[in-house]
């Protein structure tokens, strides 16, 4: 009997994915836990293993599509076995969602043609994914003039970028037929166009080799060119890229960002450092640098103001204060893109155990091998600029966290200190500043100010010594 694969929850947060790539196609057989597709979720890429075993009798939801947790992907059966009747029904939904298919009997009889052949080029295709007509409203793209390289012609997300990414050079010439169907909601406009080109699906194929209707810069939207007349480079963003500004314009437009920053004399942690940093790295195969310090004395100030470790949703009415300290650490990823990943629980580890854990999740981070469920649940996030240099850092906040911490370059610097007797003198130290952004709507200056004072407290009078025993 035929089995129709969903959608799965990959981790606790996420509730869509977009689909990258099918490992199997219609006929192919596949064996139980065998890798069926590969999902973009929000933060990571993931292989999905067949719950079953069988014959691929037909794919749902093409490449480049980004669906919904719990919609069909996919129907598996039996050597032979017919997927007419079902799946075609729910290939239907997903294709247009909520409402059912246009009631004309001709846009009916459409909904299997454009498995049979790509839509041409001056025809807005009905196929197309929420996302799609959501980026081309965004952008004013002409989708009539977009080729699609998704399965079966169909226009994807990268598609549309590419369009966008090459659109200057052609703006004069185009700019008076981009304005008129700027978005796909005005039918009226829309419905004169597409009639005739449904009715004539078969003949209008030569069009696409050879398009005639839009001028020549048109027809390369499809394939951006490498340079612009005057020598820039186009390069289309990828998916970590989009990902990435999208959240940062997101919390930037929600949370009310507010920078402190403290200056922290690290010596005392210099001398800890350099005491055990040749036994570190024999043990633990990794340098002991200022970060698990670093993080150590966070969570300690964390667990005395709650408020920091908390989740802010101002729509719901409701903060959310997290029992447990899911430290996030912002992993640079060889410069082609930032992932923060958790250390869950880091309120019940020590030192040696957080720099373990930190060190674990960035080897995965960079080898590529993160889960969903590896990027989800922080309450509070660390990023380390320090090494690259930084002076003075304002990070963007993770919403609906409500603050960050940045890390900054440890120098060697003349500073007062202070003797026992009370006498001052000066002398050469360890020092470095840390940056809060904290988001305004969460809490106050004293909280932010207090909770920066409790770290550098730690940092610079805790008895590190028995933190490595």
């Amino acid at each position: 009997m035929a089995t129709t694969i969903t959608m799965p929850q990959l981790g606790e947060t996420v509730t869509e994915g977009t689909i990258l790539s099918w490992a199997k196609q219609p006929g192919d057989t596949i064996a139980e836990d065998e890798v069926l597709l590969e999902i973009s979720t929000d933060k990571v890429d993931t292989e999905i293993p067949s719950p079953v075993a069988g014959v691929i009798l037909e794919i749902l939801v093409p490449e480049g599509e980004t669906v919904e947790v719990g919609t069909a992907l996919v129907v598996v059966g039996e050597a032979g076995e017919s997927s007419a009747q079902p799946p075609i029904a729910e290939a239907a939904s997903l294709d247009t969602p909520p409402p059912p298919p246009p009631p004309p009997p001709p846009v009916a009889e459409t909904m299997a043609v454009p498995a049979a052949a790509p839509s041409p080029m001056g025809a807005v295709p009905t196929n197309l994914s929420p996302v799609v007509r959501k980026i081309a409203g965004e952008h004013g793209v002409d989708l009539s003039q977009v080729t699609g390289t998704g399965r079966d012609g169909r226009i994807t997300r990268k598609d549309v970028m590419a369009f966008v990414a090459a659109a200057p050079a052609p703006v004069p010439s185009v700019a008076p037929k981009v304005e008129t169907p700027i978005a796909p909601e005005p039918e009226p406009q829309e419905t004169p166009s597409e009639i005739p080109v449904v009715e004539v699906a078969p003949e209008p194929m030569p069009v696409v080799s050879t398009p005639t209707p839009p001028p020549s810069p048109v027809v390369q939207d499809s394939a951006p060119p490498a340079r612009t007349p005057g020598g820039d480079e186009i390069v289309p963003l990828d998916r970590m890229r989009t990902r990435i500004a999208q959240n940062m314009i997101k919390a930037k437009q929600t949370a009310a960002h507010v920078w402190t920053s403290v200056e922290v004399d690290y010596e005392a942690v210099e001398r800890v450092r350099q005491a055990h940093k040749e036994n570190w790295k024999a043990q633990e195969g990794f340098s002991l640098t200022y970060l698990p310090f670093i993080a150590r004395a966070t969570i300690d100030a964390l667990a005395a103001y709650p408020k920091v470790n908390s989740s802010f949703f101002l729509e719901e009415g409701h903060q959310v204060f997290h029992r447990q300290v899911n430290l996030g650490i912002a992993i640079d990823l060889n410069q082609e893109g930032l992932i923060v990943t958790p250390v869950k629980g880091a309120d019940g580890l020590r030192l040696r155990g957080i720099a373990r854990e930190i060190h674990r999740l960035a080897g995965k981070a960079r080898a590529g091998d993160l889960e969903p469920d590896d990027v989800a649940g922080g309450t509070f996030t660390v990023t380390n600029p320090g090494p690259f240099g930084s002076f003075m850092s304002a990070p963007i906040i993770g919403v609906p966290n409500v603050a960050i911490l940045s890390t900054d370059t440890v120098v060697k610097r003349p500073t007062v200190i202070t003797n026992a007797d009370g006498s001052d003198a000066i002398g050469i130290h360890h020092i470095g500043y840390l940056g809060l952004t904290w988001d305004h709507r969460a809490f106050d200056g004293s909280t932010a100010v207090l909770f920066l004072a409790r770290i550098k407290e730690n940092l610079q009078n805790w008895g590190w010594e028995q933190e490595l025993q």
